[in-house]
């Protein structure tokens, strides 16, 4: 039976969880059941607004972090530190062997590399003129 290629102008969330049903059926059968887990760490304000925080997933032992994002007017408080640390211990509860996460050139590897991460992987030209860097830290 031949298969037929389709490019949807505006894919949805249903084309999107067709391809990945394929691929999380292919990755169980080789690698077991990635006991998914998704991971928030929000931050509010004095009146209940957001201001931003962490967002990511424990999957086959390593927490990806998404999102790490701080309000300007929150930013120099130490606040993306603390999100950091919570997650590691998160992470540690978990039986996480790792976090991993990537960032562009024009955002905080300096901050992550603080915190004790190394890159594994660059990108060039992503955008371009510019990099992006793939980094990772043992908990």
């Amino acid at each position: 039976m031949m298969l037929q290629i389709t490019v949807p102008d505006a894919p949805s969330e249903k084309d999107r969880d067709a391809v990945l049903a394929v691929l999380r059926d292919y990755n169980v059968a080789q690698a077991g059941d990635p006991k998914l887990r998704p991971v928030a760490i929000l931050l509010k304000d004095e009146a209940g607004a957001d201001a931003g925080g962490l967002w990511g997933k424990i999957a086959y032992d390593w927490l990806f972090v998404e999102f790490l994002a701080i309000s300007p007017n929150h930013r120099g408080q130490d606040y993306g530190t603390r999100l950091m640390q919570q997650a590691e211990q998160i992470a540690r509860d978990a039986g996480c062997l790792g976090i991993w996460l990537d960032t562009y050139e024009f955002q905080a590897r300096g901050f992550y590399e603080k915190l004790g991460f190394t890159v594994f992987g660059t990108i060039e030209d992503h955008p371009k003129g510019t990099r992006r860097y793939f980094l990772q830290k043992r908990v």
